[in-house]
C-alpha cells in the first residue's frame, strides 16, 4: 500500500476514535445531565431546573441570580427560591402580562462580580426582570482578594457552545465521597468522623478521576481556541461606597448598568442578615452601603428597585435555616412570597414593546 493511502487511513483512524470518544463522553454527559438535574446537578445550558421554553405573548420572564442561597443548596431543584418563585405567580396577572416564568441563574460561590457575565451569557433568554441577590460571598475576601468567581466561564465548551458539561465536576465529587465517606450534618461542638477509605474505594476513585480528567484536557484544548481573559473589578472607588465594600458596590453597579442598557428591569435584593452579631453587622453594613450606592448612581431610575429583606428570616432558627445561611424548604417559600409584590410592580410597569 503506497505511504499516502497508509498515511491516509491511519489520519481517518485517529479521527474516527476521537468522534467515537466524544461522542461516547457527550452520551454519559446528558445521562448525568437528567441524573443529577432535579438533586444537586445543573441542566445541559448550565443552570438549575427545567430548560426554559421559548418565550411566549404575553409572558413575563425573571432571570434570578446570586450564589448558593439563589441555587437552593442543600434542597431539590423545585425547593429553590426561584422555583417556589414561579409557582406563587401562576395565576396571576400584571399590565399586559398574564404568564409568568421565573429562571435560577444561581450557581454556588458566586458573588456580584459574576452578575454582568451571567446576565450577558443568558440574554438568548430574553428576560424581562433580573433579580440580584448575593452579598454573603462577597462579605469576606478570600486569600485571592474579591471574590471574581464566573464559574461557566471556567469552561470553554460554554464559552464556544452555551453547553455546560457536568461529568467532569460529577465524576470528581464522586471521587472525592468515595475517599472521604458521605457528608453528614455535624454541629460545631461535636467531633467530626473520621473515615478511612479501603483499597477498593480508592481503586474506584482512581478510575473515576482519570474519567475527570480526559474531559478536563479536552476542555484544555479547547481553551486554546477560547482564552477567557482575566477577571479583576475596574475602579471600584468610582462607586462612593466605603472600604471594604468598594469591589462589592462596583460590581453591582455594573450589572445594574448593564441590564437598564439592555432594556431591562432590575431588583437588587438584600439576603436575610447574617447570624451573629458580627455577621449580622458585616452584612447590614454592606448592604447599606450598597443601597445608598444605588440611590446615588441611578437616581431613582424606575427600572431599578431594591428591596431589603434583612429581618424575613431568622438564620439562627432551624426551621428556616439548616446551617444558618441556607435556608430549607419553608425559610425559602418566606422569601419567594416576598419577592411576589416587587416583582408584580415592575411587570404593571413594563409595557411589550419594551422587550
Amino acid at each position: 500500500m503506497p505511504w499516502r493511502r497508509r498515511a491516509l487511513f491511519a489520519a481517518l483512524a485517529v479521527a474516527l476514535a476521537v468522534l467515537v470518544s466524544l461522542a461516547s463522553m457527550f452520551a454519559v454527559d446528558l445521562y448525568l445531565h437528567n441524573k443529577f438535574s432535579r438533586s444537586a446537578g445543573f441542566n445541559v445550558w448550565g443552570y438549575r431546573g427545567p430548560v426554559a421554553a421559548r418565550k411566549q405573548s404575553g409572558e413575563y420572564r425573571v432571570v434570578m441570580l446570586g450564589g448558593s442561597t439563589t441555587y437552593g443548596y442543600g434542597g431539590l431543584a423545585d425547593e429553590a427560591i426561584p422555583a417556589v418563585l414561579e409557582r406563587d405567580l401562576a395565576g396571576r396577572s400584571a399590565g399586559p402580562y398574564r404568564r409568568f416564568s421565573v429562571v435560577n441563574l444561581g450557581y454556588n460561590n458566586e458573588g456580584a462580580y459574576s452578575f454582568k457575565f451571567t446576565l450577558d451569557d443568558y440574554r438568548y433568554l430574553r428576560y424581562d426582570l433580573a433579580i440580584l441577590y448575593e452579598g454573603y460571598n462577597d462579605l469576606v475576601p478570600g486569600p485571592g482578594g474579591p471574590n471574581v468567581s464566573v464559574f461557566r466561564r471556567n469552561s470553554p465548551v460554554f464559552r464556544l457552545t452555551g453547553y455546560l458539561p457536568i461529568f467532569p465536576l460529577v465524576l470528581r465529587e464522586k471521587a472525592a465521597a468515595m475517599m472521604s465517606g458521605p457528608a453528614a450534618a455535624q454541629s460545631v461542638d461535636q467531633p467530626r468522623t473520621v473515615f478511612t477509605a479501603g483499597p477498593g474505594a480508592k481503586a474506584a476513585a482512581d478510575v473515576l478521576r482519570g474519567a475527570a480528567r480526559v474531559g478536563e484536557a479536552l476542555e484544555h484544548q479547547l481553551a486554546r481556541v477560547s482564552v477567557e481573559p482575566a477577571h479583576h473589578i475596574d475602579d471600584p472607588g468610582s462607586t462612593g461606597c466605603q472600604a471594604p465594600w468598594q469591589e462589592y458596590c462596583r460590581s453591582v453597579a455594573v450589572a445594574v448598568e448593564f441590564a437598564l442598557q439592555h432594556g431591562d428591569q432590575v431588583i437588587v435584593a438584600t439576603q436575610p442578615y447574617g447570624a451573629g452579631p458580627y455577621f449580622r453587622q458585616r452584612h447590614g453594613d454592606q448592604q447599606s452601603q450598597m443601597a445608598a450606592m444605588l440611590d446615588r448612581t441611578f437616581h431613582g431610575n424606575p427600572r431599578l428597585r431594591h428591596v431589603n429583606f434583612g429581618d424575613l428570616v431568622d438564620l439562627t432558627d432551624t426551621n428556616l435555616s439548616f446551617d444558618r445561611m441556607h435556608l430549607t424548604p419553608l425559610g425559602n417559600r418566606r422569601v419567594a412570597a416576598a419577592f411576589v409584590e416587587p416583582v408584580l410592580t415592575m411587570a404593571a410597569q413594563r409595557q411589550p414593546q419594551d422587550q
